[in-house]
């Protein structure tokens, strides 16, 4: 099982381990420039790093905007743990932190061969296809509203 940690703390363990996540996925593996990984939002989002055992293997992060709407970003999971669905359970747990901070709507920029992943996740296409980093990608959102009207109906 995943531990969580969530941080805005730029010099903080979690968003070092965030940034070692994300540089061995996106920056060696997918050969995106550091440049654009990291960039001027970093001070702006809540990071988040799943551990398992100790270990950093999984990493996102949130950058709330306006209406309840959070954009979730950098979502990276070490190619060793991919088979172990960690990905699914950092979803969950964003949408958990989300919902708590009050959030209504999550939205993202899908890689193009991460579409399905988000689509089991209850993501769904609201955009045409985009080019960022070289790398084609759709956007996608999720509401995560709750409607609570409805609990006194069912008596």
């Amino acid at each position: 099982m995943l531990h969580f940690e969530w941080t805005h703390n730029l010099q903080s363990q979690t968003y070092q381990d965030a940034l070692a996540i994300r540089k061995e996925v996106f920056v060696e593996e997918q050969q995106v420039p550091v440049s654009i990984e990291i960039d001027d939002l970093e001070d702006k989002t809540l990071h988040i790093v799943g551990y398992a055992e100790a270990i950093p293997v999984a990493t996102a992060r949130i950058y709330p905007m306006e209406n309840g709407k959070y954009k979730v970003q950098r979502v990276a999971i070490r190619k060793a743990v991919r088979e172990k669905k960690y990905g699914s359970i950092l979803m969950q747990e964003i949408e958990r932190h989300v919902r708590e901070l009050g959030g209504k709507r999550l939205f993202l920029g899908a890689q193009n061969h991460a579409i399905g992943f988000y689509e089991k996740a209850g993501y769904t296409i609201c955009g045409e296809e985009y080019e960022e980093a070289g790398i084609q990608h759709h956007d996608m959102d999720k509401i995560i509203e709750r409607d609570d009207s409805r609990l006194g109906d069912e008596h």
